[in-house]
């Protein structure tokens, strides 16, 4: 299933809202970006993504986590798992993260984003700063024997194609703004770096 994009109408015109991003952040206390972690199935994206989420939530932040099986269930709905369709839900996921950040929200999206020239693309969203690269490394042989989802098990036997991983590569980011070992490092840790990489953008404040 591909999906081309229309041509866009020359009446579609962007609204500037008059109430802009910078007074969201200032009600909000904090400022907006978006928070992207790639990595294999099972490294923990999710995972860590929602302690972060949780752990900002305690400091009344405003924040929301783009999970990539919750995005299939509706937005993304229509997509299948072609080379074109992983493409485009990356894309429309990009396009949502920018809605968020305008918003005032630090939005956070959990895809294993496997090629480096999608996430380069999504990165190019965004203006400087508000997008922020974590790879979430971890072996594919700690991630096989977590296996939460049974994924690995059935791209073994060859019920899933183009698996990360296993049949299909992964492409490690060259510029990731933050570098998580799971193998090595806690949730608890995990989630504290993501915390401090935040804090040293000025996204929120420091203790």
């Amino acid at each position: 299933m591909t999906n081309p994009q229309p041509p866009r109408s020359p009446n579609v015109l962007w609204h500037h809202a008059t109430v802009t991003r910078a007074d969201r952040e200032q009600m909000n206390g904090h400022k907006s970006v978006m928070l992207w972690f790639t990595g294999l199935s099972g490294s923990g994206k999710s995972t860590i993504a929602h302690a972060v989420e949780d752990a900002l939530f305690q400091q009344n932040c405003r924040t929301y986590v783009l999970d990539g099986d919750n995005v299939r269930h509706g937005l993304n709905g229509n997509l299948g798992f072609s080379v074109e369709d992983r493409a485009e839900n990356l894309r429309r996921v990009g396009e949502v993260g920018k809605l968020f950040v305008e918003a005032g929200v630090i939005a956070m999206a959990a895809f294993i984003s496997p090629f480096r020239s999608e996430r380069r693309r999504v990165r190019g969203l965004y203006p400087h700063g508000d997008f922020l690269e974590v790879f979430v490394s971890c072996p594919v042989e700690v991630c096989e024997e977590r296996d939460v989802k049974g994924l690995y098990k059935k791209a073994r036997a060859g019920e899933i194609k183009e698996f990360t991983g296993i049949s299909s590569p992964y492409e490690e980011p060259v510029n990731a703004e933050l570098i998580l070992d799971t193998s090595r490092q806690s949730l608890d840790e995990s989630a504290a770096a993501v915390l401090g990489l935040l804090k040293q953008r000025g996204i929120i404040a420091g203790s």
